[in-house]
């Protein structure tokens, strides 16, 4: 038995020292690549969808289907995370298989199913990440697994960036289906290149049943309350920059660089927040606090944006945007892994990722049906409404949590 354990040991040690700095940069070009093939034509994706003539409520149903494969894999695989040992970096690689399929269709087709099926499958691709982030954080000791969650974090922000980026001058200079191509070879390119990622995790002896899993994710307090905020916070993130939002700006103004100069209004905010966190050490008190006040500012921008104009006065509202929603969302994922016990660490982030894909998939589905009875600005209302109400329930969780301790404290006295 003391053999045994000494190997175990010994092999888990070896799993985590054993990634060289080649190793490291391989798989930060593969998370690069899954990320850019995925969000490259996005701030494009719905004037293009407008091009060929689809409804508003047409595109919503569009821009939602990236959510729905998202929510039928994602808990699934954050609970099989341990049992799928060995097949993980199968999955990974099947992931940019589906963003090359995805890329193919968008390229060739342009009917509503064609596109709505690219959609389910680039929904497959984002799916995968759980797999990724399982895979990486074997790559270093446990002591420094939460500086390697904050790197492929950056390296998730920094590909988004540079991908949405471009992609207006890709359609400026070569046309609608230029952004599309660029998804598939990047997708090719990631595909390569995870055939070279090494994997060191080592498997571990789990004796519990699948059902333990799932009945003890669900029975985790604070979880369900964290992760509808995040389904309201990625409603209103899909919503905006990542739907409607570059087709209003479109509407406003001739400008060719407008969606480019929006995008980057929003990003660099949004990255500049979680960086700021990365760094930072927030007591869980604080963390309500901060919540409350990023989804007032939320709701206090989006629902400023019909009152505007000047297309510059849109962007820059999109910046105060994009801040707010970047500190919500990390704070939200720091929140999942405090309230988490160690063993259903996996599960509860795959429970979480699935959940707020919910809100992927429902805030553009509701907003384009929304925009097609009334007008596009109606979409931004809705998203102030999203924002009011996850505000009104951080203000009562929290009460209801200083409620909690302080029964506790008074019955700790009685005893």
């Amino acid at each position: 038995m003391q053999s045994s354990s000494l190997l175990k040991l010994h092999e888990e040690g070896r799993s985590q020292t054993l990634a060289t700095k080649k190793d490291h940069v391989i798989f930060s070009c593969v998370i690069f690549c899954f990320w850019f093939c995925t969000y490259v034509y996005i701030p494009v994706f719905s004037l293009y969808l407008e091009s060929i003539h689809f409804t508003y409520s047409m595109i919503g149903v569009i821009l939602g289907s990236y959510g729905l494969t998202q929510i039928l894999l994602r808990f699934p695989l954050g609970v099989l995370s341990d049992k799928l040992f060995g097949i993980r970096k199968h999955l990974l690689t099947f992931g940019f298989l589906a963003g090359i399929a995805s890329g193919l269709i968008l390229i060739f087709s342009e009917s509503f199913i064609s596109i709505f099926i690219a959609r389910l499958l680039a929904g497959v691709t984002a799916a995968m990440w759980v797999m990724a982030t399982v895979l990486y954080s074997h790559y270093v000791k446990e002591q420094f697994a939460a500086k390697a969650m904050s790197r492929i974090q950056f390296l998730t922000v920094f590909a988004q960036f540079i991908s949405m980026m471009i992609s207006g001058y890709l359609v400026y200079y070569f046309g609608w289906k230029a952004p599309f191509w660029v998804a598939t070879v990047a997708a090719v390119i990631g595909t390569i290149l995870v055939l070279q990622v090494k994997d060191f995790s080592v498997k571990r002896e789990n004796a519990l049943p699948l059902s333990y899993y799932f009945k003890q994710t669900f029975r985790i307090r604070g979880l369900l309350f964290i992760t509808f905020l995040s389904l309201g916070a990625h409603s209103i993130l899909f919503i905006t920059i990542f739907g409607f939002s570059p087709m209003y700006v479109s509407q406003l103004t001739e400008s060719s660089y407008a969606v480019t100069v929006l995008v980057c209004a929003f990003f660099i905010p949004h990255a500049l927040a979680a960086i700021w966190l990365m760094f930072r050490t927030i007591k869980q008190q604080s963390q309500m606090k901060i919540l409350i006040i990023s989804f007032i500012l939320t709701a206090f921008f989006v629902l400023l944006v019909p009152f505007v104009q000047a297309w510059i006065f849109v962007v820059l509202l999109h910046a105060g945007l994009g801040l707010s929603l970047g500190f919500i969302f990390p704070l939200l994922l720091t929140i999942v892994i405090q309230v988490s016990d160690e063993k259903l660490k996996n599960s509860a982030m795959g429970f979480y990722q699935s959940f707020y894909a919910l809100g992927i998939m429902v805030g553009p589905l509701i907003a384009g049906e929304v925009a097609e009875l009334t007008n596009l600005l109606s979409i931004f209302y809705l998203c102030g409404i999203i924002a009011i109400f996850c505000t009104i329930v951080v203000v009562l969780t929290q009460k209801s949590r200083v409620v909690y301790k302080k029964r506790e404290v008074k019955e700790a006295k009685e005893q």
